[in-house]
């Protein structure tokens, strides 16, 4: 099984690389994420050695997302894939997303499984966190027609925010039907999140494919379970 593609977050803060590092493993503790945040004596920058280091670090054989705060930041974090070699540099991607919702979601789909395409590509979504709906793919009338749909309430303290948001992408992202709950995409973090779900809320969740039954008896089961939180 191939380890997971590596997260490296660059901010021009050290604090702030370092939280997002710690929200993220919250989130994808198999993951490496390493930050690269603040210059090499301690100030406020970025260091095209720690960049370096830090792409090393992450890089696991799948490949390194790299998460930039400012524009300084990528050009310091372009600066060092340019001392790559070509092998190298084409399995690190520097992804357009902020560092806290872009680290969050590309940690996740890393956990899941995702190829680094996939991972960059859960990055990027996290620019319409404050849209929902912004780039869900609605069913179409037919696979409507064919869907598996069941309903449960959730039951844990936090609702579906957070590490139960999380468990529930990590549980979706292992089958290949087409999944939604409540009508955003169920393999999505982020869309999750943007729901903000609280205790007591009625969860629909709906899907077609070739084990839709399986994964939505899967996914009731971990809500009615309250994601191990009771």
């Amino acid at each position: 099984m191939a380890s997971p593609v590596g997260i490296l977050i660059v901010s021009h803060s050290a604090k702030i690389a370092e939280g997002a590092l710690e929200l993220a493993k919250q989130m994808a503790p198999s993951v490496t994420v390493v930050a690269a945040g603040g210059t090499a004596e301690g100030a406020l920058g970025t260091s095209f050695e720690k960049i370096s280091s830090g792409i090393t670090a992450a890089q696991q054989g799948s490949g390194v997302v790299i998460l930039c705060d400012l524009g300084s930041a990528i050009l310091t974090a372009e600066t060092a894939l340019d001392f790559l070699d070509d092998a190298e540099r084409a399995l690190v991607v520097i992804a357009d997303a902020p560092i806290v919702e872009g680290a969050v979601a590309a940690a996740v789909a890393s956990e899941t499984g995702g190829s680094l395409h996939d991972v960059t590509a859960a990055a990027r979504t996290a620019t319409g966190i404050a849209d929902p709906h912004a780039d869900e793919r609605s069913l179409s009338r037919a696979e409507v027609q064919g869907a598996v749909e069941r309903s449960a309430t959730l039951v844990n303290p936090s609702g579906l925010h957070a590490r139960p948001a999380a468990e529930f992408v990590k549980h979706a992202g292992a089958f290949e039907s087409t999944i939604q709950i409540n009508g955003v995409d169920a393999k999505s973090l982020l869309r999750i999140m943007g729901l903000g779900l609280p205790k007591g809320s009625t969860v629909s969740i709906v899907a077609t494919g070739p084990d839709a039954a399986e994964a939505v008896d899967a996914l009731i089961e971990l809500v009615e379970g309250g994601f191990g939180e009771l």
